[in-house]
């Protein structure tokens, strides 16, 4: 990996008709840390997701990474949803070499960076095997390794170990950390599970408020999680659970 970049996000809203989804959220990510967002359904985290991806417009306000507007999707910004999103007629290495190969990159390189990255996510040993033939944790690191392939400088993640069970999805989020402190790679990770967030983020963007509030999503606080590790029984790891659960279960006044 090579690239990273920052984020910045100021005074963003975004507008559905008459519907303000989302108002006035601004964030600043330094390069290279890893940021989760947590909230209720409908409170904008997976909105502010795919706004900077750039498959959704900002209404107002200004979202830039690495310094550079967000006007559309690019290749400097790599999503990696829920569903796995493979190509079910390529193998695990054709499909983390699609994005090298479609650079027109020599046929060398792009096998050393698929195999690296396949390498990376642990699954050397199923190169040649189809998606098809693979567990959804497996097919889910195969969706992680094409998008570090592409060599991204923002990886935006959108509930991408929700659909998994609990056991696969623990070896996913240590797998995922052990990439961002080898990688730093700049890393926008939304979910549902605070466990998860504070397990995996440098910093955890708690976001309230939605339409079933009657107030627009907004980011209610951003909490550091300053932990010596991640022991997910130690009190230190729990105390920082517990304020953000107490931040998510706050319901916003009515305006």
């Amino acid at each position: 990996m090579g690239r990273t970049a920052d984020v910045r996000v100021e005074h963003l809203t975004k507008r559905y008709g008459d519907v303000v989804a989302m108002a006035d959220v601004s964030l600043t990510i330094p390069s290279g840390e890893f940021v989760a967002v947590v909230g209720a359904s409908g409170c904008g985290k997976s909105t502010l997701l795919r706004i900077l991806a750039g498959f959704e417009r900002a209404t107002e306000g200004v979202v830039e990474v690495g310094g550079v507007p967000v006007t559309g999707p690019g290749p400097d910004r790599g999503v990696v949803f829920q569903d796995y999103g493979l190509f079910p007629w390529l193998s695990v290495r054709e499909n983390v070499a699609y994005g090298p190969a479609r650079k027109k990159l020599p046929k060398a390189q792009v096998r050393e960076v698929a195999d690296r990255f396949i390498a990376a996510v642990g699954l050397t040993r199923f190169a040649d095997r189809y998606p098809g033939q693979l567990s959804g944790g497996m097919q889910q690191r195969v969706a992680i390794a094409r998008v570090l392939a592409n060599d991204p400088s923002l990886l935006l993640m959108d509930e991408p170990f929700g659909a998994l069970d609990a056991l696969t999805r623990g070896d996913l989020q240590t797998e995922l950390r052990r990439i961002h402190i080898e990688t730093r790679t700049t890393v926008v990770f939304v979910t549902h599970s605070i466990e998860e967030s504070v397990y995996l983020a440098d910093r955890v963007v708690v976001m309230t408020g939605g339409a079933s509030h009657g107030v627009p999503g907004h980011i209610s606080r951003v909490v550091t999680v300053d932990l010596a590790d991640r022991d997910v029984t130690s009190p230190a790891f729990n105390a920082v659970k517990r304020e953000i659960a107490e931040l998510v279960h706050t319901v916003p006044a009515a305006v």
